[in-house]
Order: C-alpha cells, then sequence, then structure tokens
C-alpha cells in the first residue's frame, strides 16, 4: 500500500467504504488509470478482468478469474490469467488475501485511502478498519526501510459466531 497519513485509533467500519462509494465504471476507471499510471497497456483481457473485479464485491480465485475469462476468450490460458492477476496486484491495482481453506484469493483494492481487514475464515465477509500498527514508533533491527506493508486480521464474523 502506499503512504498514509496517522489514523489516532478510528473506529472501524461497518462495511467497505471503497466498493460502497464507487459505482462499478467508476472503480473500472480508477483501476484502468492506475495500470496505465504504471505504464501497463490496456488490452481487451486486462479490460475484461478489470470489469470482473469491479462488478464483484467479494473474493475471487484465480480459478473464479480464469473460468470467466474463458468465456469470452475460450484460447485465454490459466497462466495468462494468473500472470495478470500477479501484475495488477504488484501494482497495487488488486489486493491478495490467502484464506486456508480456500487459498489464494484477489479482490479490487481501494486506491483512494490506507485501511486494513478483519476478515471472516468463514464467510470471507471483510470489515475494513483504519486504524494502522505502522503509525505506532517502531524500532526495527538493521535499519530497515519499510517500502509497503500488509495488516490483515483473520477471524470469525458476529454472524458465523
Amino acid at each position: 500500500m502506499s503512504d498514509h497519513q496517522a489514523n489516532d485509533n478510528k473506529p472501524l467500519h461497518s462495511h467497505d467504504p471503497c466498493t460502497s462509494a464507487l459505482s462499478a465504471e467508476e472503480n473500472a476507471a480508477e483501476m484502468l488509470a492506475a495500470m496505465t499510471r504504471n505504464g501497463l497497456r490496456i488490452t481487451d483481457q486486462r479490460r475484461s478482468m478489470v470489469s470482473i473485479f469491479s462488478d464483484h464485491d467479494g473474493y475471487l480465485s484465480p480459478k473464479d478469474v480464469y473460468d470467466s475469462m474463458v468465456r469470452k476468450y475460450p484460447s485465454v490460458s490459466f497462466d495468462t490469467v494468473y500472470r495478470n492477476l500477479r501484475m495488477m496486484s504488484e501494482m497495487g491495482v488488486l489486493e491478495q488475501f490467502y484464506f486456508m481453506d480456500g487459498g489464494l484469493k484477489f479482490k479490487s483494492n481501494c486506491l483512494s485511502h490506507h485501511h486494513h481487514h478483519l476478515i471472516c475464515v468463514n464467510c470471507e465477509k471483510t470489515v475494513t478498519f483504519d486504524y494502522c500498527p505502522m503509525d505506532q514508533q517502531m524500532n526495527l533491527p538493521g535499519g530497515y526501510k519499510i517500502l509497503n506493508h500488509r495488516f490483515e486480521i483473520y477471524g470469525v464474523c458476529e454472524s458465523c459466531q
């Protein structure tokens, strides 16, 4: 994730402000703009991948994306889909999460503000929150310069308890 403002223990959100604030079209436009800024050529297949994520609020596995893509592009390979998912994740357009039972999954990234996640291991419901542990003074060994970080808490949501 990118640089962020210090947050003074803001309360948890009960919904994802990123997905609820933008329409699917606005989300897709934001994703495509970020890809272009990062020098990625926008092909029809990549535009279709963006549409898949902007039209879907939840998590998608590489197989989910491949199954959707192969309907429109029968000759697309799983490797091509996976490689594009990784590139889009590396440039911050997608967030990737690892679920113990469901493996690696992707979701469109909120590009408008820095936040972290509470994720239900049963239903995959995600709640964003603005508190960032990186805002605390840290004495890291070895003179490390932090370039990026992720903070996710896995648990069981109230509905699944």
